[in-house]
């Protein structure tokens, strides 16, 4: 299959696909015309590449997890770990989530006189609150 119909097909751009072949994540087979040519796994490949990133696993973590045969080598204590990761943004998020809603409907008349906003805050000067971009592997305690 040439890039052009695996772009097609998997909905990535021929550059996304140029960049995967770069970082070694997916191997091209040979060349018909100028054109990348992969074999019939690829889409499988990508697919499993798209499940990494939705995880959260960088390139090479999940380069690592694919080998140059097409192959998926996966090491569960990576998925646990990754899975247990997760579960502590999922924490943290709720906390915060459930602290701006207090906040917004907080009856006090300033939200520094709120006894729960004021633990929300030492929550956050303590570290324990992650910024957003950063939650994502990055644990923190909840609230």
């Amino acid at each position: 299959m040439d890039i052009s119909e695996v772009a097609r097909r998997s909905g990535l751009t021929t550059s996304a696909l140029r960049f995967y072949e770069e970082k070694g994540l997916i191997h091209s087979i040979g060349r018909q015309a100028q054109r990348r040519l992969f074999g019939p796994r690829i889409l499988e490949q990508l697919a499993i590449i798209a499940l990494g990133r939705a995880a959260g696993f960088s390139l090479q973590e999940i380069g690592q997890m694919l080998h140059a045969d097409g192959a998926a080598h996966i090491d569960k204590q990576k998925l646990l770990a990754k899975a247990d990761a997760i579960d502590r943004t999922i924490r943290q998020m709720k906390a915060v989530r459930d602290g701006l809603r207090h906040a917004a409907n907080c009856p006090e008349e300033r939200h520094l006189d709120c006894p729960h906003f004021q633990r929300l805050m030492r929550a956050a000067g303590a570290g324990e609150i992650q910024p957003l971009v950063l939650a994502a592997g990055h644990g923190g305690a909840s609230l």
